[in-house]
Order: C-alpha cells, then structure tokens, then sequence
C-alpha cells in the first residue's frame, strides 16, 4: 500500500526525470488498474431516432435505456461479428475457404439489436447472410469459422458451408431467395399451436422483398394472426442493383398492406432493439403479424464474387463508415457517458482478435468430415439406413 501511495504521489508530481517518467507509467497502470465498477455509470437514458409507422397509432419510445452491462456486451458482440467477417475475407482470398460466402459487416446493430429484443426460447429464420445471426443464436466463433472451411468441427459437421448454420431455434442460412419466408411462417404457425408465447423472426433482404411468395406469407400470416416478425434488412443493394432501380415502392414497411409495419434506423443497435421490442409485445399480445424495415449497409459487396465497388463508390462507403458505423456509435455513447473507459474497450478489442485468431488456426487445421459421414442426419432419429450415391451401384449409410 505505501509502495502504491508513493507511485502515485510521484505521478501527481509528475517528475520529469528518467525515473520520474517511468514511474508516472507505472502510477498510470496502477490507478487505471484499480478503477472499480463504482467508477462507470451504471446505465444511462439515450435519444433514439423516430420510426415511420405503417397502420400503427403509436411506436417504440424515443429513448432507450442502456446499462453499462448491456453495452459492454453489444460492444464485444459486434467487434466479434466484426472480426470474424474480416477473418473470413482473408481466408476467402488465400483460397481456404470457397464456395458462397456472404459477409455480414456493417449490418451487426440489426442482428444485435433484434437478439436484444427477443428471448433465446424464440425462434429466427434468415438468408445467405447469416454468420451474424449464428453467432447471437449461441453458435461459437470456432464452429462458425470451421463451417466456412468445410471441417468435422463445423456447426453443421462440415457439410452446410457459409449458407447453411443452425443452431437451436434457429433455422438457417437458407440459399433459395426469399423461400425462408413462408418456412418463418410455419414456425410461427408452430408457435400459435403449441401456445408457449413464442414468436419467430423472418428475416429477408430486399432484394427478396418483390417476391411473390412473400406476399402469400403476408396475407396467411394475417388471416391466422401468426406471431411472426417479418424484417426486411434494407441494405441498399440487392446484389448490384440499387433499390430505386428495382422497386417501384421503396417504403419496405408498408409493403404488408394490411400488416402494420416500423421503419428503424438499422444502424443504431438501441434502436433495433427497442423498435423489435415493440414488435415482439405486438406479436405476443394476439395481434398478429408485424413489419419491419432495417434501414442498414453492408460494407463488403453482395457475396466475396463481388468487389462491391462497380455499382457504388468507394467514397460512398467511407461515408457510411464514418457517419454511421454501429461499432462507432455504441462505442462513443459509452465514452462520452463514462459507461466504459477507452482501455477496457480496447482490452476486448484484443480478446476478440485473439479468439478470431484462435477459431481460425482451428478451422483450418481440423480434418475434413470423411465420405462415409456424407449421408448422415438425412433423417432425424431413424435407424440407419442405404442412401444411393451418384449412381445405382455406389451405397452410402445414413446415420441419425
């Protein structure tokens, strides 16, 4: 204690000396070391942009709360989400991982965001661009990772690749645009007949949102007044086509009809998730179906086969990262409200990349899934069975 008390004393004197400097150092480390919870604000209350609403005569509030556990937790979420988008680019380009692949950086407030709204016990269905909504539906960065690479260790043993993870309560990554959406439904559909008060979010892009099976979703959906979310994540692109080039109506929101809708800046993850939770109380309380739109921007071009900079510019970009970034904005609310100092952040900066970085050597270290795993989990829970291969003569087992 006297040892530490001296340090600090030096510190305030701020000696100019050789000594001197390298104790004001060490005083630095001892007095950020021994800054205690009691230091940061718990929580505090932030104004939050004003949804449009469609069919509704009230919205989500004007402001969200924001406990300091809360926002530390988003941080690390999304830096995560981040990250490992950026990893999966590296690996893209050294040729480890191939195939399809959807990267989902810039869009982490919607996934966040919405995880935030809702329970764990509740169900989410999305497209092509689901590493995201793997991850904050309990899927780990290394079953991720391995998944992209094709390894046994994968989320989906290897077999599923960037467009196809599941976890519990989450059904994929699915290939074919827009045909998540009536399967979102279906869920819902369970949910309303099991009764356990629970809801399923349909997420699609909009890009898909002029497909046709969309809209019969919609009309089933309200006439059974299923507790479904249907979210279009705007992202201002669907592959190289802008929106205004391929919608007559851009006002995704409205696109229900006769579906009450909420269009939410899809940049700020508190406001994602006080305007999802809006949407579950809606859904939960017998009314039916809800629309969102998520006014969001990916970063990366539509998948790793698109350089994402034919259709728009560069400078473009760099105004969204500047301006808009959702990683920026959670991170200087906390700053500027003494919720986290800029040490801690930058401690799980390091965490994160050291995680990412682990993930990574053990996806592409861990083996291949073998041939004779091919044909396994065809079926749940059946005995084991023959499954033809590419031709008559070729039999393969499947296991459950």
């Amino acid at each position: 204690m006297r040892k530490m008390l001296t340090i600090i004393s030096n510190v305030l004197r701020g000696s100019a000396s050789r000594n001197g400097a390298e104790l004001v150092s060490e005083g630095a480390r001892v007095v950020v070391s021994a800054r205690t919870y009691a230091d940061f604000t718990p929580q505090a209350t932030f104004d939050i942009k004003k949804c449009d609403l469609h069919k509704l005569e009230e919205g989500p509030p004007l402001q969200a709360v924001l406990t300091r556990e809360e926002g530390l937790q988003y941080y690390r979420m999304m830096q995560t989400m981040r990250r490992m988008e950026l990893k999966a680019d590296q690996l893209y380009k050294q040729k480890i991982i191939r195939g399809f692949c959807h990267l989902y950086d810039g869009q982490e407030a919607c996934a966040v965001g919405i995880e935030g709204g809702i329970n764990l016990s509740d169900h989410l269905i999305t497209a092509y661009r689901a590493h995201g909504y793997t991850l904050t539906r309990g899927g780990t960065v290394r079953e991720i990772m391995a998944e992209l690479t094709g390894r046994r260790g994968g989320i989906a043993k290897g077999k599923g690749g960037s467009m196809h993870m599941y976890t519990k309560h989450f059904y994929g990554g699915n290939g074919i645009v827009g045909a998540q959406v009536p399967l979102g439904a279906g869920v819902a559909l369970a949910c309303q007949y099991l009764g356990k008060n629970e809801l399923c979010v349909c997420l699609y892009g909009d890009g898909a949102a002029n497909q046709g099976q969309i809209f019969e979703t919609y009309n089933m959906a309200s006439l059974w007044k299923l507790p479904c979310i249907f979210i279009c994540e705007n992202n201002k692109y669907g592959m190289g086509t802008s929106v205004e080039r391929a919608a007559a109506s851009t006002d995704y929101y409205k696109r229900g009809d006769f579906i009450p809708g909420l269009r939410v800046d899809g940049m700020d993850v508190l406001c994602v998730r006080e305007a999802t939770k809006f949407a579950a109380e809606h859904c939960r309380s017998g009314k039916g179906p809800i629309l969102m739109e998520l006014q969001t921007y990916r970063y990366h071009g539509h998948s790793m086969s698109d350089p994402g900079v034919s259709y728009r510019t560069r400078e473009e970009i760099q105004e969204v990262r500047s301006k808009s970034d959702p990683i920026s904005m959670l991170k200087d609310r906390m700053l500027s409200n003494n919720m986290a100092s800029v040490e801690e952040l930058k401690e799980i900066d390091v965490e994160v990349r050291k995680e990412i970085e682990d993930a990574a050597q053990f996806a592409t270290t861990d083996p291949e899934p073998p041939l004779d795993d091919l044909c396994n989990h065809i079926f749940y829970n059946d005995p084991p069975m023959e499954v033809r291969g590419t031709n008559p003569w070729t039999k393969l087992k499947s296991i459950s």
